[in-house]
């Protein structure tokens, strides 16, 4: 069976399933604003993404309290909001990074079948 889309509309929607991982594992070792995320997402291979996919991810990662923000000054233009990684946000991510493992494993098996 072939799903509407095709085989890159499933691909697709896995990436946006775990996009908001990959953000809080860049957040893991400290504070960044949302188009560093972009940027750094944009460099990884197949991660692309846009201000206007990550204001509303980050905006929903706020709400679930997996991170918190501050404002501060830039020196290049206006003030920039920071994202930080929170307790909660460690724990969520180190939790998916155990589901994804056996996940991650179970596929690949199933792959090379």
């Amino acid at each position: 069976m072939v799903l509407p889309g095709g085989a890159h509309s499933g691909v697709s929607q896995l990436r946006r399933g775990i996009l908001q991982f990959c953000v809080l594992a860049l957040l893991r070792d400290g504070e960044k604003y949302a188009f560093e995320l972009v940027r750094e997402l944009c460099d990884a291979h197949d991660l692309a993404t846009s201000e206007g996919t990550i204001y509303p991810l980050l905006s929903r990662l706020r709400k679930e309290g997996w991170v918190s923000t501050a404002w501060q000054e830039s020196e290049t233009g206006p003030p920039r909001r920071y994202y930080t990684l929170t307790a909660s946000g460690r724990t969520a991510l180190s939790d998916f990074a155990r589901e994804w493992g056996t996940f991650k494993s179970t596929v690949d098996k199933l792959l090379d079948q």
